[in-house]
This record gives structure tokens, sequence and C-alpha cells, in this order.
């Protein structure tokens, strides 16, 4: 059910939607009204989600919030006081636990808040963990068990994330992610100078930014495409770095793809990826729509078109 408030934008969109259809490219998949105002709420609550994080940047936030020794911990919230307190390089690496670990259902933050405080021991922050990675890499190797539960504490990745590992030496285990996004931030240990150098190469285009930034962390491991687009879009949200992104990523992506090909009646796949980015590049501009509202919307929607059904985590 959209919010009264959420009505006129909602009116909008459906006239956005309505022209585009006729004028530009057919929306067979929204042309049955309940599945048109199931995508509906869909956006909506993208948007709302969005309008969440600016929020929580305009309220005041506990300190426990980036306690790791409380149960108030939280990456995201943890990210906007450091930013706040002006310690940008720590607020990017929170926003890197944000997106790694992600908050399950049942056990929410657990996971993240242990790793990140090192069980309780000295915390595995930003100065700590990029001077030594590979000490870093032996902690996970030698808590490995008890952070799977063998005290008997339930920790656990988010639903996206719920096919990563914890494993410390594998070449796609949380080990390997934590060393090879401190080698991606570079020699420095400086996030600003790799956004710098971002935008630099991009004479400061937010969205070749983003992109220059997006295909540079190909080289962090078990971050694909679903990790480093929510990644660089929580980096841009935050503030922390001027970067948007200009297309929704179609390569490499499997719901957002689905929603995409049910959106244009794509039942054969004869669209191309770059073709279905490209025409969801040119309704983003028709409807006012960003593409990370486009992006995670259809990837929601397609899971329950006909009915709205949230889904999070």
């Amino acid at each position: 059910m959209l919010r009264p408030k959420d009505r006129p934008l909602a009116s909008a969109l459906v006239d956005a939607l309505e022209r585009f259809s006729s004028k530009r490219y057919p929306l067979p998949g929204i042309a049955r009204p309940q599945r048109r105002d199931a995508l509906l709420e869909q956006i909506f609550e993208s948007l709302h989600r969005i309008e969440y994080v600016q929020r929580i940047r305009e309220r005041p936030i506990s300190g426990n919030r980036a306690n790791s020794s409380s149960d108030l911990f939280d990456p995201l919230k943890a990210a906007v006081l450091f930013q706040i307190h002006g310690d940008l390089d720590e607020a990017f690496w929170l926003v890197f636990f944000f997106v790694h670990f992600g908050k399950n259902a049942r056990t929410g933050w657990r996971l993240a808040r242990d790793v990140y405080g090192a069980l309780g021991s000295s915390p595995w922050n930003w100065p700590r963990a990029s001077r030594d990675p590979h000490a870093l890499r032996d902690w996970l190797a030698s808590n490995q068990l008890t952070l799977q539960g063998r005290d008997g504490v339930e920790r656990h990745f988010g639903n996206h994330r719920k096919y990563q590992s914890l494993d410390a030496g594998t070449p796609t285990g949380t080990g390997a992610a934590f060393e090879t996004y401190i080698d991606w931030v570079g020699p420095t240990h400086s996030h600003q100078t790799r956004v710098r150098n971002a935008l630099e190469e991009t004479e400061g285009d937010p969205r070749r930014a983003f992109d220059w930034l997006y295909q540079s962390m190909d080289s962090v491991s078990s971050f694909g495409r679903t990790a480093r687009f929510d990644y660089l879009t929580m980096v841009g949200k935050l503030g922390l770095a001027q970067i948007e992104p200009g297309s929704t990523y179609m390569q490499g992506a499997t719901g957002p793809v689905s929603g995409a090909r049910l959106l244009f009646g794509d039942n054969q796949k004869e669209l191309t990826r770059p073709e279905l980015d490209s025409r969801l590049i040119e309704l983003g501009r028709a409807a006012g729509l960003g593409m990370q509202v486009l992006e995670d919307s259809l990837c929601n929607w397609q899971k329950s078109p006909d009915r709205f059904k949230p889904f999070r985590g």
C-alpha cells in the first residue's frame, strides 16, 4: 500500500510509464494493472531505502552504533559517525563491512560486529587492518570455527551474501576479500586518494567516475557485480564520494535482468544485456528515476510480479 504522500508521484510515474510504452518501447510486463501497481510499490520501496540513508545522516546517532562491544553496533550508522568526525577512511571501511557481511534477518549485524571487533579484542579498524592485512587473515583462520558458531553464538551473512565464505585462505573467502580490498585502496591506504584519482581520470564526471571505480573493483575478491554496485552506490548516498551510477550494470546481473526482460516482454531473450541497459537508461530519464532505484525495484519485482512483497536483506 502506497503512503498517502507518495500518491502524487505515483500518478506522475504511471503517466511517464504509459508515455514511454506508447512512444518509445512497449512495456507489456506492466500491461495488467496489478503488475504495474506491484512494480510501483517496489519503486517506492527503493526510494524509501534511499531516504532512510539520508535520514540517518540528519539525526543524532548513538556512539554505541560504532561500538563493536555493543548489541547496537551497526556498520552503516557507524560509518556516518566516523564521517561526521572526519575519519573518512574508517567510514569507507565500515561501508565495506556493511556490504561484505550484510544484515542477517535473524542474527542482524552480529557477524560483522564480531569480525570488526575481533571478538572483543583490539578492533580490526582501518589503521590496524590496512597496516597488516596478513595478520587479519591469520586472525580469521584462528577464529573461523568460533565465527561459525562453535561458541554457541549464531552469526550469519545477509541474504545477498549467503553464499559468501568466511574462509581465511581460499581465493574467494573473506580473508582474500579483505586483503584484495586493502590492495585496491592502494599503497597510501587513503580512500580519498582512490576516489580523487577516479574523478581526475574522468574529468570530474560523477557517472564516469562511478564506472571507473566499478571496473577497478574487479580486483576485489568475491566482490562481484552486486557487491560492487551496492558498495559504490552507498558511498555515493553517504556523500563520501561524488559518484552515481549511470546505468543499471546488467552485465553479470541475474534478478535485475529477469525483471527487465519481464518489463519489456523479452520472453525469447532476444535483447542483449547492453540493450536492456540502454532501454533502462532511457526509461530512467523519462520517469525521473535513478539507476539504483530501477535496478533494485526490478530485481525485487520479478520475484513477485503480480503482488507486492517487500524484500530486504
